[in-house]
């Protein structure tokens, strides 16, 4: 089988995968387009190298890998279902394959291609969903070590307010491609564009390497470029090991500083000073989309490369990661010269590159030797010959012992040789920078939360007090931020922005019970202990959740109440009663209640009830009272006495010295009508 084997279309590996059509081919591995027949899905193949099927480490390795990756189940990781090895009929040798999640759609390298730097909104929504893939796998105990364009996937299936569902594939891959047999134990292998300092210097790989990965990958998605390119791959990992990272803002001005200040925490040379892992990258993360107000944004699907272009590297396929590319030996495996003689030009390979760490003579340089002599037959040698090559190689011992000489008394004339790391533990800042200068030692300073040391005192150094140091080595020196406070979290705040918000102030959030509010259901009403409340580290900020407004009662039936009592009962069922206006109503008095908005036995949409109270008067009995007394009571009434007739003369009536009594009215006593309504009243006469 060779990697460019169209048989293979068709061939049913272990009786179950069908091979149906190649996506992409690449240095150690085909990708094909295939359908598992047992369940019927659909399913990408990535079928290895035939070199590597007779390696019997790299089968072990790729099978453990694999299982591995298999157990890694995550919503932004792409699933991988089965491991197996094919050994056809008739074949001696068989074929290793990986069955993994087919996603349709891109990579970002396309989408890269596509629109060149992506603004800070969006590439902040791609690492993030990137950053959460890897933190599941270093939970797991996984290191990705090749994390790069090509194998972050954006695929359709996500909603409108996230576009693509961004994935990362190829967990694993690497590892098992260094175990093999067809490379050496010095070679270093991974995207040399992104690849680590120490997976560089010493083939370390660990959580904090996935995270420079990471951080190189965000400098890309910002400035369109990542920060080290050359004419070779040992140009490019030169840079790594020598340069520190570039800010970003530097290539596209106008990247916040506090991005900037992230992606060269993510990207430093010194793994200890990088986040732990991508779980403490991804708080960081948060926590600076929360203090910028970025939003989350859509992230659109890359239209997909020709399945058939080849690039100098490897091929890139729709919804498929590209594949990592080991070449043969000859054509790109680079030897590595020492570091510290790196002065190489700019422009970079972005595919996987296996790389020797040994310092070797350059091959522009190649050393001149004489050309061969013959070689002397049995019994021939001079033993003149060999007391000259005895009196050669004393000389050289001599010459090589002077020069040593030589150069440890320059050392020595020239100053001292190692400076120690004085005591700083409870310095300020500037009482630690200046201890430092002092021993010819450069400061750096880093911040963190301590429960015991003051605000801004020392509360170590790395490295530690009494280590012995070249001058001018750098020193970092950790400062206390004090203990952790509550950070304030406003009503209507998610959930998720409130426990990554407390996480970045390393407390723990704790949910507690949620409760009946105005701010909208399932967004955070409050936090306990509040704002600014100051804890030990990790001390738990409890977050209380809105269960959204209280259902209310029905509404009180309170007609025929006066006004005062009907207040009263509506606002102990929980309303907001508020005086509506004045109606007439002959069925009750003026000041009772005669209904409410909504009405009683009702369900209102809100809490303020409306109340309307009868302005009704109840017709007071004037009879047999003097005729100016009985109009001044129908006016106290609010009524308008229309007086009729005159009193009859005879002493009793309207005369001078008279009295005038009214006899009949009109509405009766006790009869309710509306304010200044007549009321007829009529004397003797």
């Amino acid at each position: 089988m060779t990697r460019t084997d169209p048989t293979l279309v068709g061939t049913l590996l272990e009786g179950r995968y069908r091979v149906d059509k190649l996506l992409a081919r690449g240095g150690m591995s085909s990708v094909y387009r295939g359908v598992d027949t047992r369940l019927d899905r659909q399913v990408a193949i990535k079928i290895m190298d035939p070199r590597f099927a007779d390696d019997r480490s790299f089968v072990e390795r790729f099978e453990r890998e694999a299982r591995s990756a298999a157990r890694l189940h995550h919503p932004h990781v792409v699933a991988v279902h089965d491991q197996g090895f094919d050994t056809p009929g008739g074949e001696e040798s068989g074929r290793a394959f990986l069955v993994m999640e087919l996603v349709d759609g891109g990579t970002l390298r396309e989408l890269l291609a596509e629109r060149g730097p992506l603004d800070v909104a969006l590439a902040l929504s791609i690492t993030e969903p990137v950053l959460s893939a890897l933190a599941a796998a270093h939970a797991a105990g996984l290191v990705h070590r090749d994390v790069k364009p090509e194998n972050v996937l954006i695929g359709r299936g996500g909603t409108a307010l996230s576009g693509g569902v961004v994935k990362v594939g190829d967990f694993g891959l690497v590892r098992a491609v260094a175990s093999a047999g067809t490379t050496s134990s010095s070679v270093i292998l991974g995207t040399v564009a992104y690849v680590s300092p120490e997976q560089v210097a010493t083939g370390a790989t660990t959580s904090r390497g996935d995270v420079y990965s990471a951080g190189i990958l965000l400098y890309e998605m910002l400035t369109g470029r990542p920060p080290y390119t050359g004419d070779t791959a040992l140009s490019v990992a030169y840079r790594h090991v020598n340069d520190d990272v570039p800010r970003p803002s530097e290539l596209r001005p106008g990247i916040p500083p506090q991005l900037d200040e992230l992606i060269l925490r993510a990207t430093r040379r010194d793994p200890e000073q990088r986040p732990a892992d991508a779980a403490a990258f991804l708080a960081e993360l948060n926590h600076l989309r929360t203090v910028l107000g970025v939003p989350a944004v859509p992230v659109p699907v890359p239209l997909p490369a020709d399945a058939d272009r080849e690039t100098d590297a490897e091929r890139t396929t729709p919804g498929i990661p590209a594949v990592p590319a080991v070449a043969p030996a000859a054509a790109a495996t680079t030897v590595l010269p020492p570091v510290a003689e790196a002065t190489l030009p700019v422009t970079g390979p972005r595919g996987t590159q296996a790389l020797h760490r040994e310092p070797q003579i350059p091959a522009a340089q190649p050393p001149r030797t004489p050309p061969p002599r013959p070689k002397p037959a049995a019994g021939d040698e001079q033993p003149g010959s060999r007391k000259r090559l005895y009196l050669m190689i004393a000389a050289a011992v001599l010459v090589l012992g002077g020069l040593i000489g030589a150069f440890a008394f320059i050392l020595n004339d020239s100053g001292p040789t190692s400076s120690s790391v004085p005591k700083l533990t409870g310095m300020n800042q500037a009482a630690a920078g200046d201890a430092l200068r002092s021993a010819k030692l450069t400061p750096a300073y880093t911040e963190e939360y301590s429960d015991t040391a003051a605000q801004h005192t020392v509360i170590r150094s790395d490295p530690a007090e009494g280590t012995s140091l070249a001058p001018g080595t750098t020193v970092n020196v950790v400062l206390s931020k004090g203990r952790p406070i509550v950070p304030d979290i406003q009503a209507g705040t998610s959930q998720q922005d409130a426990e990554t918000a407390i996480k970045a102030a390393q407390l723990t959030p704790v949910q507690g019970e949620q409760e009946y509010s105005d701010v909208a259901k399932n967004k955070v009403v409050r936090v306990d202990p509040g704002p600014g409340s100051q804890l030990n580290i990790g001390g738990q900020v409890t977050i209380i959740l809105s269960k959204g407004p209280e259902p209310l009662p029905p509404v009180p039936d309170v007609t025929g109440q006066s006004k005062d009592a009907a207040f009263q009962i509506l606002q102990q069922a929980g309303f907001q009663p508020f005086q509506a206006g004045e109606e007439f109503s002959d069925q009750f008095a003026a000041g009772q209640v005669i209904r409410t908005d909504p009405k009683g036995g009702g369900k209102a949409s809100n809490r303020r009830i409306g109340v309307f109270v009868s302005n009704a008067v109840e017709v007071p009995n004037v009879t047999f009272k003097r005729m100016e007394e009985a109009i001044q009571i129908l006016k106290q009434a609010g009524l308008e006495p229309d007086r009729q007739g005159r009193g009859n003369g005879n002493g009793h009536g309207g005369g001078n010295g008279g009295f005038d009594f009214v006899l009949e009215q009109d509405p009766q006593p006790g009869t309710k009508v509306p304010k200044g309504t007549k009321v007829k009243i009529k004397g003797f006469g």
